[in-house]
C-alpha cells in the first residue's frame, strides 16, 4: 500500500456584486479565510456569541477562472490516475453556490467548461503521449435521487431496459453499482457525447435561490485500464476517477420549496447530513466503525472517502452577508474533511492469458536450448515432458532390479527421471516395510506398554517377566543351544536347507538319536534368549579374564567328585579338562558349527573371485562392442525394413555380453545367499562359544570355590539348587542373614505402601530367573 496523505480541500467563492468585504477576508498566503460576524444586539449587551472564525485550507479560489480552478484542483489527480492511482473530486456547498458550474461548467462556452470535461480531455491527451501502452477508457453516469439509484445513460439506444433495480455491491476490489451501464469510449468526442447525454437526463428544479437547481447527487466515473504493448509484460494497471456533483443543501425558509421540491430538499439535506457524519467519523482516529451504509450516497462513495484514492474537495460558498450562516457550515465541513486521510496505491493486476502465453513461449525456448545442449553433448532422444504411466512403471522395474542386484546402474537423462527414481525408491521402501510389518504381525502379538491388563495377563502366562523381557519355556525343558535347522531362517533356498540339515543329522546320529542331550541341544536359536558374546575365536585368550564374580553358577555339582586340590588349577588347564568331560557335547557342537562357518566362508570367497573375473570379462566385451559400433557408424549404417544390419562379429559380442550378464546375476545371487548363511552360522558359533564359557565358569566355581559343608545342600533333592545364588553370596550370606532379610521384608515394607509392589515384583523376577538357571543346571547334572 502507499503512504497515507491528507485530503485536499479548496474553497471557491461565487462572484457577486454584493460581496461582504467587512465579514469575509483572506490571508496573505491565499489559504486562509476569516469570517467576522457582528454581535446580535437583540441578545443584550453582554452575551457569549462567537463572532470570529478562521479556516485554513489548501487554497482559496476567489474570482478564479475555470482554467485556474482545474489547474489547482484536478490536474494532478487526473495525471496520477493514468499511473494507476484512483481519484475523487467532490463539489460541496449550499444550493446556488456554483457546484454544478465548477464541476460541469457551461456548455454554451468552451472556456467556461468545468472540471469534468477538462478531465476527459486531459485523459485522452495523455493517452496520445503514451504510445507504448494500450489504454482503454470507459465511463458511467450515476444519479442518486430521493435515495434511489438511476442510470443517466440508460436512454441510449443500445442500452436495454433494466429489469431489476440497481444495487450497491461490495467486493474485495471495491464498491461497484450492479446494473449500472459502463460505456467504452475510444475518442474524446464519444466521451463528451456520453457526458452531455447524462446531463440532459439530470433532474433539476427552480426555487428562489437557484433557477436550475440540481435535485440529485451525480457521480460521473472514468474507468481506465492500461496494458503494455510489450507482450512480455503481463502486468497492467487499472484506475478510476469519480467526479461527484453533490446537490446543494438549502434552508427551506430561504428557498421557499413546496410540494415535490420540498420532498427533494428533505432527502438532499438528510443525505448530506449523513455524509457529514461519515466525514466526522473518518477524521476521528479512535473510531472503529464508519457509518457508510446510512444512505446511498456514502455507501456508493465508500472506497472514495478515506480509501485507496486521491481525494479533493471543492467547497463552494456565497460571499454575501445574507448567506453567512450557510457559508460557516460549508467551511466547517471543509475543515473536517481536512482531517480525513487516504492511502493511495497503484492498482496493479496480471493478465492471465498473456502470462500463460509468456510462460509457454519461455518453456519452448528453454526446450530448444536444452536440445542444443543435448546435441552438443551427444545425448539424443531426451524427452523433457511429464512422464506417463508406462515410463513410471519402467523406472519402478529398474529400481527393483537395481535393489536385487540384477541391474548395475540406472540410466539418468533428465531431472524428471531423477525425481521419479527417488520417488520409486520411496515406494519400494514403503512396500517392504509393510511386508515386514505384516510378517511380524502374523508371527508375533504386539502388546501396548500402557495396557496394564494385557501385560498382567501375559506375565501370568509366563511369557514375559516383570521388566518386560522374554523368558524361557516354562515346560522345564530348558534352553539348549546347538545347530538350528535352516527352516527357521526365512529367505533361504531349499538346496542350502537340505545340505545343512543333512550335515547336522549325520552328526546327531553319531551320538544317538534318542540321547536326551541331543534333544536339548537341537532347540533352534530363534527360541533361545541367550545373548551372544564377542566374536573372538580364541577361547583360551578369553578364559584368561577373571570371571569369578561375573556369572552365576548354573550347573549342579557331580555326586562323585574327586578330592578337591588345595590349590585350584589354572583356568586354561581346567578348561581343557572341562572340554573333555562335562562340556564335551557343547564343545563338539561348537567345533561342527565352526567348521561349517569356515566352509561357507571359503565358498563365498571362491564365488567372489568368479564374479570379479566375470565383471572384468564383461568390461572387455563392452569395450570391444563399443569399438565395433563406432566402426560401423564411421563406415556407414545399413537398414533393411527399418532394422539395423550389423556384422557377425558384433552379433557374437552381443550374445557373449548377454551370457556374461546372466552368469554374473546367477553368481551374485549365490553370493548373497552365502553371505546370509555366513551371518547365520556366525550367530550360532557366537552363541556356542558364550554357552561353553558360561558352563565352564559355573563348573570351575562349583568345583573349587563352594565350601565343603554346602556340597551336600546342592545335591539333587535338597532345598538349594545350583545357580539359585551367586557363588560370591554363597560364601558370605549365612542362614541368619537370610532370616533377618525375610523378617525385615515383612516388617518394614508394610510401612511404605508405595514400595510394596516394587519390591515384590523385583523379588519375584529374581526368583524366577534363578529358578530357571538352577533347573537347567540341575537337569544337566542328572543326565551326567
Amino acid at each position: 500500500m502507499g503512504t497515507r496523505k491528507k485530503v485536499h480541500a479548496f474553497v471557491r467563492v461565487k462572484p457577486t456584486d454584493d460581496f461582504a468585504h467587512e465579514m469575509i477576508t483572506y490571508g496573505d498566503d491565499n489559504k486562509t479565510i476569516d469570517i467576522h460576524l457582528k454581535k446580535d444586539t437583540r441578545r443584550g449587551v453582554v452575551n457569549n456569541q462567537q463572532t470570529d472564525w478562521s479556516f485554513k485550507l489548501d487554497g482559496v479560489l476567489h474570482d478564479a477562472s475555470q482554467d485556474l480552478v482545474y489547474e489547482t484542483v484536478a490536474k494532478d489527480v487526473v495525471s496520477q490516475a493514468l499511473d494507476g492511482y484512483n481519484g475523487t473530486i467532490m463539489c460541496y456547498g449550499q444550493t446556488g453556490a456554483g457546484k454544478t458550474y465548477t464541476m460541469t461548467g457551461a456548455t454554451e462556452n468552451y472556456k467556461h467548461r468545468g472540471i469534468l470535461p477538462r478531465a476527459l480531455q486531459q485523459v485522452f491527451r495523455m493517452i496520445e503521449e503514451r504510445p507504448t501502452h494500450a489504454i482503454t477508457v470507459r465511463v458511467s453516469y450515476l444519479e442518486i435521487y430521493n435515495e434511489s439509484l438511476f442510470d443517466l445513460l440508460s436512454t441510449l439506444p443500445y442500452v436495454g431496459p433494466s429489469v431489476t433495480p440497481m444495487t450497491i455491491v461490495e467486493n474485495p476490489q471495491g464498491v461497484f453499482i450492479k446494473g449500472l451501464s459502463v460505456h467504452l469510449t475510444s475518442q474524446e468526442e464519444d466521451a463528451f457525447s456520453l457526458l452531455f447525454e447524462g446531463e440532459t437526463n439530470r433532474i433539476i428544479a427552480s426555487h428562489t435561490m437557484n433557477k436550475s437547481s440540481s435535485r440529485s447527487h451525480c457521480i460521473f466515473t472514468i474507468y481506465m485500464e492500461a496494458h503494455s504493448r510489450t507482450l512480455s509484460n503481463e502486468k497492467y494497471i487499472t484506475s478510476k476517477i469519480n467526479l461527484v456533483d453533490l446537490a446543494g443543501s438549502e434552508r427551506l425558509g430561504k428557498s421557499g420549496s413546496e410540494g415535490r421540491v420540498l420532498k427533494e430538499a428533505t432527502y438532499i439535506n438528510k443525505s448530506l447530513s449523513f455524509l457529514e457524519q461519515a466525514i466526522i467519523a473518518l477524521g476521528d482516529q479512535k473510531r472503529d466503525h464508519i457509518p457508510f451504509r446510512q444512505c446511498k450516497l456514502t455507501h456508493a462513495l465508500k472506497d472514495s472517502l478515506g480509501g485507496n484514492c486521491n481525494l479533493v474537495l471543492v467547497t463552494n460558498i456565497y460571499g454575501e452577508a445574507a448567506q453567512l450562516e450557510e457559508t460557516l457550515s460549508s467551511l466547517r465541513f471543509a475543515s473536517r474533511m481536512k482531517l480525513v486521510t487516504t492511502e493511495p496505491a497503484i492498482n496493479e493486476k496480471y493478465d492471465a492469458e498473456r502470462m500463460v502465453k509468456n510462460l509457454e513461449k519461455e518453456l519452448a525456448l528453454l526446450k530448444q536450448e536444452l536440445a542444443i545442449h543435448d546435441s552438443l553433448a551427444n545425448r539424443t532422444l531426451v524427452n523433457y515432458d511429464p512422464m506417463d504411466e508406462i515410463q513410471i512403471a519402467e523406472i519402478n522395474s529398474q529400481v527393483r532390479r537395481y535393489l536385487e542386484g540384477t541391474l548395475d546402474e540406472i540410466d539418468i537423462i533428465n531431472l524428471r527421471q531423477i525425481q521419479e527414481v527417488f520417488n520409486q525408491f520411496r515406494v519400494v521402501l514403503r512396500q517392504q516395510e509393510q511386508e515386514v510389518e505384516s510378517s511380524l504381525r502374523r508371527k508375533y502379538t504386539l502388546v501396548d506398554k500402557n495396557d496394564f491388563a494385557t501385560i498382567s495377563a501375559v506375565q501370568k502366562a509366563g511369557l514375559i517377566d516383570v521388566d518386560g523381557h522374554l523368558v524361557g519355556e516354562p515346560d522345564g525343558q530348558g534352553f539348549g543351544l546347538g545347530v538350528a535347522p535352516f527352516s527357521t531362517k526365512p529367505g533361504k533356498k531349499s538346496k542350502s536347507k537340505k545340505t545343512f540339515k543333512e550335515h547336522f543329522s549325520s552328526s546327531a546320529r553319531k551320538e544317538g538319536a534318542s540321547s536326551p542331550v541331543s534333544k536339548e541341544l537341537e532347540v533352534s536359536a530363534s527360541k533361545s534368549q541367550l545373548t551372544p558374546s564377542s566374536k573372538d575365536g580364541d577361547v583360551k585368550d578369553m578364559l584368561l579374564r577373571d570371571r569369578e564374580t561375573s556369572n552365576t553358577s548354573d550347573s549342579p555339582k557331580e555326586e562323585l567328585r574327586p578330592l578337591r586340590p588345595s590349590t585350584p588349577p589354572s583356568k586354561p588347564v581346567a578348561f581343557e579338562d572341562f572340554k573333555n568331560e562335562r562340556g564335551s557335547e557343547i564343545n563338539r557342537i561348537f567345533k561342527e558349527n565352526k567348521s561349517i562357518l569356515n566352509e561357507r566362508r571359503k565358498k563365498a570367497s571362491e564365488t567372489t573371485h568368479r564374479i570379479n573375473a566375470i565383471k572384468r570379462e564383461i568390461d572387455v566385451t563392452k569395450e570391444a562392442l563399443n569399438f565395433q559400433k563406432s566402426l560401423r557408424e564411421k563406415q556407414g549404417e545399413y537398414e533393411n525394413k527399418g532394422l539395423m544390419i550389423i556384422d557377425e562379429e558384433e552379433f557374437l559380442l552381443i550374445l557373449k555380453l548377454k551370457d556374461l550378464k546372466k552368469q554374473y546375476r546367477t553368481e551374485y545371487q549365490d553370493l548373497r545367499d552365502l553371505r546370509a548363511e555366513i551371518q547365520y552360522c556366525q550367530h550360532l558359533v557366537d552363541q556356542c562359544r558364550h554357552r561353553l564359557l558360561t558352563e565352564f565358569d559355573i563348573w570351575y566355581n562349583e568345583s573349587f570355590f563352594v565350601p565343603e559343608d554346602l556340597q551336600v545342600a546342592v545335591k539333587p533333592g535338597c532345598s538349594i539348587r545350583p545357580g539359585m545364588m551367586p557363588v560370591s553370596r554363597i560364601v558370605s550370606l549365612g542362614e541368619d542373614d537370610q532370616d533377618k532379610f525375610n523378617q525385615l521384608q515383612q516388617t518394614v515394607l508394610p510401612e511404605g505402601p508405595d514400595s510394596i509392589s516394587f519390591y515384590n515384583a523385583k523379588v519375584k523376577t529374581e526368583q524366577k530367573q534363578n529358578y530357571l538357571k538352577t533347573m537347567m543346571g540341575f537337569q544337566q547334572t542328572q543326565r551326567k
